[in-house]
């Protein structure tokens, strides 16, 4: 016999996952923010054209204004009864040329884009010819002056490990410092800092430098300070051997300066059951030589 009607469970709302490209230029990131102009809101609207629903977009993090996407991945609950297939069409077809649907998928109800993230993949991009193209100049730092890049590609390798990386989030940032304060106010201890960069490597690709981290979780603005503190190592004035110093400080103040967002892109975001090919040393956080946080 069948439950009575009113006891029956109402069947999950279909959890999509969708994997997403997009050009950031132009664009104030991709967080909901009041005024618009965000990739998460015009993905949200194209839902809202499609199946009239207003609904959350889930992405694994928030790119900064600027800043472009290879592969980020969102997940949305949506009661439409379309199949994924459709839905990627659907919203290709709503979406301006810069956002770019690349795969729809139905995921388990309880997958979460953020949360079940276990690692990501950063690139940072310098043009380094004495004119950089006019259809690049979105798309890299333009710096065209002399760089020392076998110093740059050292000092990149000493990021690697498990360190506390508050040297090099961001500063000033207000959204950060109201997430404290509440934090603080509720008895709860602060946000941990503590992060695993498995990779960090630099390296020539014809008239560009181009460094690549992957890692388990990002401050904000962790990527493009890494990225300004080398090209202070690369003019030659930071060396490799401070980074563990810089780190162990826990001070912003100690680090380089923030690189432009335009350089920057989310190359990859990965899931259980993806482990690192490659792990660096294993060596105790910056600061202690104890290994003890």
């Amino acid at each position: 016999m069948g439950c009575p009607r009113a006891a029956c469970p109402s069947p999950p709302v279909p959890n999509f996952r969708l994997t997403l490209a997009y050009d950031g230029f132009g664009y104030r990131g991709w967080q909901a923010q009041p005024g618009g102009g965000t990739i998460q809101q015009r993905i949200a609207a194209a839902i809202q054209q499609i199946s009239g629903e207003n609904a959350i977009v889930h992405g694994s993090g928030r790119t900064d204004a600027g800043v472009h996407a290879l592969a980020q991945v969102a997940h949305v609950h949506l009661a439409t009864g379309m199949p994924a297939e459709n839905l990627q069409k659907a919203l290709n077809a709503r979406l301006p040329a810069e956002i770019r649907v690349l795969a729809a998928a139905l995921a388990p109800p309880e997958f979460h884009a953020r949360r079940d993230a276990v690692g990501k993949r950063y690139r940072y991009r310098w043009h380094r010819a004495a004119v950089c193209p006019p259809f690049l100049h979105r798309y890299v730092h333009h710096y065209p002056y002399p760089l020392d890049a076998a110093a740059m590609a050292a000092a990149a390798n000493e990021f690697e490990g498990r360190h506390d990386f508050t040297s090099l989030a961001a500063a000033g940032d207000r959204r950060a410092a109201a997430a404290a304060a509440e934090r603080a106010a509720a008895g709860k201890p602060p946000v941990d800092a503590t992060r695993e960069i498995f990779r960090c490597v630099l390296a020539r690709q014809d008239e560009e430098l181009v460094l690549e981290v992957t890692g388990s979780g990002f401050l904000r603005h962790m990527v493009r300070n890494i990225a300004g503190f080398l090209i202070e190592v690369g003019r030659g004035r930071r060396r490799g051997e401070e980074i563990a110093g810089m780190l162990a400080a826990r001070d912003r103040r100690q680090a380089g300066p923030t690189a432009p967002a335009r350089g920057l892109w989310l190359v990859e975001v990965y899931y259980p059951p993806w482990r690192p090919p490659w792990r660096p040393p294993s060596r105790p956080p910056s600061g202690d030589p104890h290994g003890q946080t």
